[in-house]
């Protein structure tokens, strides 16, 4: 069958439709360095910008696959949905409407797991209304490469649509682990091409190994994550916000790692405060003020220990000083491990799996504990299950970029195989039964 790439990024689509025989007929994608290593790859030059297009003049196709910009729905970008003016119309305006003018038979779509949460499900069932419109069975589904054989925890929201609709579609049957496969399966033996630690990241890495080797071995690592800022501190945080108690009432607290507000001018103690605390907001979630009492309760029970280690953290950035220790019941060891520094704070995994790819900076990019090093591009890309390529993006940090972006080749394959086992019962291309064929189009219009 014939099928479009959109939005294509390295082409995780591409590779996987074309392992199962299909032909990629067009491709568009904005950045220019990821059209030209697309073309080496596939031998296809994608178009560019999607809107200079002429939408109408796309080659008819069988299948159209879109990993659609998710900025606009991640919890890590702008959150504004269709309404970013940046990528917020891509979806509706021009990936949707090339379906309303062609008629693919299937659709593949693929995005942010808070896709289909954002605005309380507002934009997903816009989405899904909009697709039942346009007249495709539709099913949804959140994959992890992690359950399907690929060491990555990764978690997206598949999208299915098929125009005679999904009668004997099943989603892929995720696989019994067991350790069967781990991280090691994609790392090269000590490459020389790895980025090696910055002395800071590695400073870093040690005052927290300090912390775990002398923590009381009777007593068991927090589940939570470690907010350091929060030891010492006082401040309001669960009946109201700091903002709402006012700045005056707050100089009888201590701010962040136990500073005294006291001490401050009065326009500099929201900056003595947690950055997670600053919000203009009346009430902080549920979720934030357990972590701030759970991380207090810590401090209270291990004070002396505590008071002791912090000096060795209090030089590195706000990230730098929390810790997401993902390996409960394991040895004290952070260089035994897989790290990663988020925005978050330095996480740290089993080997078992690795972290989602994050497209952001190359300093997000897994460290190997045991080797001191970060992954390189191409074991990046196995994650992604897109080891087959020969080209990657110049210099590494582009290509972390595009693979923190690409979509799980692996995944789409697993996906794709039973949707498109239905052809039988579906028109040729350009052939549609008349009651689809008199399917209009209107804004909003939803057929659920």
């Amino acid at each position: 069958m014939r099928f479009i790439d959109l939005f294509a990024g390295l082409g995780g689509f591409h590779l996987a439709l074309c392992r199962l025989g299909h032909n990629c007929v067009f491709a568009c994608e904005l950045d220019e360095t990821l059209r030209d290593v697309y073309e080496h790859n596939f031998g296809l030059r994608p178009a560019g910008d999607i809107r200079e297009l002429r939408l109408g003049e796309i080659p008819d196709h069988d299948i159209l696959c879109a990993g659609f910009p998710c900025q606009p729905f991640s919890k890590a970008g702008s959150q504004v949905g269709f309404d970013d003016p940046a990528w917020g119309d891509l979806l509706f305006d021009y990936a949707l409407e090339i379906a309303r003018l062609k008629q693919p038979r299937f659709l593949i779509l693929e995005n942010v797991p808070n896709f289909g949460r954002h605005r309380q499900q507002e934009t997903w069932l816009r989405t899904y209304n909009k697709l039942r419109s346009l007249g495709y069975g539709v099913d949804s589904k959140l994959l992890s490469p992690h359950r399907y054989g690929t060491p990555q925890i990764r978690e997206r929201m598949f999208i299915v649509g098929g125009l005679t609709g999904l009668r004997g579609f099943t989603w892929p049957q995720e696989v019994d682990n067991d350790g069967a496969f781990t991280l090691r399966d994609v790392l090269d033996p000590r490459p020389s091409n790895a980025r090696h630690l910055s002395p800071q990241v590695a400073r870093c890495l040690e005052a927290w190994q300090d912390l775990l080797r002398h923590f009381p071995r009777t007593a068991k690592l927090p589940s939570f994550p470690i907010w350091s800022m929060e030891f010492g501190a006082d401040y309001p945080f669960e009946d109201e916000t700091p903002h709402a108690f006012g700045l005056e009432r707050l100089t009888a607290f201590r701010g962040m790692h136990g500073r005294p507000l006291a001490d401050l001018p009065v326009d500099k103690i929201m900056e003595a405060l947690p950055s997670y605390a600053r919000v203009p907001e009346r009430c902080f979630p549920h979720w934030k003020i357990q972590f701030i009492r759970q991380n207090r309760d810590f401090y209270r029970e291990h004070h002396a220990l505590l008071d002791s280690w912090l000096p060795q953290i209090l030089p590195f950035p706000a990230s730098y000083q929390k810790l997401e220790w993902n390996c409960q019941g394991e040895e004290p060891n952070i260089w035994r491990y897989v790290i990663q520094f988020r925005a978050s704070g330095v996480r740290v995994k089993r080997p078992t799996t690795a972290p989602s790819l994050v497209a952001m900076t190359d300093t997000q990019v897994p460290i190997i504990g045991w080797e001191r090093r970060y992954m390189t591009p191409r074991e990046c890309a196995r994650l992604q299950s897109l080891g087959e390529l020969e080209h990657l993006p110049e210099p590494p940090v582009r290509a972390f970029k595009a693979l923190g972006n690409a979509v799980n080749a692996d995944l789409v394959e697993l996906v794709a195989r039973p949707l498109l086992e239905t052809t039988s019962a579906a028109p040729p291309v350009g052939q549609l039964p008349l009651e689809l064929a008199e399917v209009q189009m209107a804004p909003g219009a939803a057929t659920a």
